[in-house]
């Protein structure tokens, strides 16, 4: 029921800062699987863990929450690791070992992928679209 008694209007709930924080950080780490193709409902299963167990920690420490989306990145990274391998793939070196981006800051706003190695930023978290995938 809506405020005026309608019956089957939709009731509005406002959604706080550390939801949004949360969802925003859930779509970024999303774009940036689908954009290397592995969104594979296992794969999605750990941004969900993530994004719960971020939920819990940003609670405990509310200045926080502008880490979010890296912390997220770098959790499913990890993840990723263990499971399946490397995450995402550097596009930028085309010789030598494979190895992963790695998110920069480690724990501050504004992520981004970067590869140590050349040294270069590659991308925002979110925005691995808009990188040369390999």
């Amino acid at each position: 029921m809506d405020p005026h008694g309608e019956p089957g209007a939709p009731e509005s709930h406002p959604v706080g800062p550390l939801e949004q924080a949360l969802h925003a950080a859930r779509a970024l780490v999303l774009a940036d699987l689908a954009a290397r193709e592995v969104v594979e409902a296992d794969v999605v299963s750990l941004v969900e863990e993530s994004v719960t167990h971020r939920r819990w920690w940003v609670e405990q420490w509310p200045d926080g929450v502008a880490f979010l989306a890296g912390l997220v990145a770098q959790d499913v990274q990890d993840a990723l690791l263990e499971r399946y391998g490397r995450w995402p793939l550097c596009p930028v070196c085309g010789t030598g070992d494979p190895h992963a981006l790695e998110v920069e800051p480690e724990l501050g706003p504004e992520p981004h992928w970067a590869c140590h190695k050349a040294g270069v930023k590659v991308a925002a978290v979110g925005g691995l679209g808009g990188a040369d995938a390999s």
